[in-house]
């Protein structure tokens, strides 16, 4: 009896928590890999579309509407300076720009794409990351990275914003 008790209330609560409205743990995630065959870093984010109007609207004073049918062109615009200023890349001693390629909504997380060109080898990546933590104090980045099948990862929050993978 104590068994099929459980298995719904776990489900109830993950269901609750991952619900598109609403969730309490604040956390983006941050997929990075190295193909050496492309001579390419691509960089995924994952993170929850309120959250990122948050910060938007805290950091530039504007109320945006990324990732709804209210969207604008200057949703975007502030969207990619905002990364481009709280997600930094240093590639083997050398800080990189990010090019941003595209995005994409899933259900309550906006997922961007980008890539650094031109990296022949990697010998160190360094990553500055403070996504969302002049929001949320308690923020959380999960960097996970994948260098050829060679997996590592880093966890980056308000206190410690700054890591090596390689």
């Amino acid at each position: 009896m104590k068994r099929t008790f459980k298995f719904p209330f776990f489900i109830l609560i993950f269901l609750l928590l991952t619900s598109a409205g609403y969730h309490r743990f604040y956390t983006a995630i941050f997929q990075i890999n190295f193909v050496p065959q492309k001579k390419m870093v691509q960089i995924t984010t994952r993170i929850f579309i309120d959250d990122f109007n948050d910060a938007l609207k805290k950091q530039y004073h504007k109320t945006t509407f990324l990732g709804t049918d209210k969207e604008t062109q200057d949703d975007i615009n502030l969207m990619k300076k905002y990364l481009s200023e709280k997600l930094k890349l240093t590639v083997n001693g050398k800080f990189e720009t990010l090019n941003y390629l595209s995005k994409e909504k899933e259900n309550n997380v906006l997922i961007c794409y980008f890539k650094i060109n031109d990296v022949l080898k990697l010998k160190s990546l360094e990553i500055e990351n403070s996504i969302l933590t002049e929001v949320h104090p308690e923020q959380q980045n999960i960097i996970q990275f994948n260098d050829n099948g060679s997996k590592s990862s880093l966890l980056l929050s308000a206190k410690t914003t700054k890591g090596t993978l390689k």
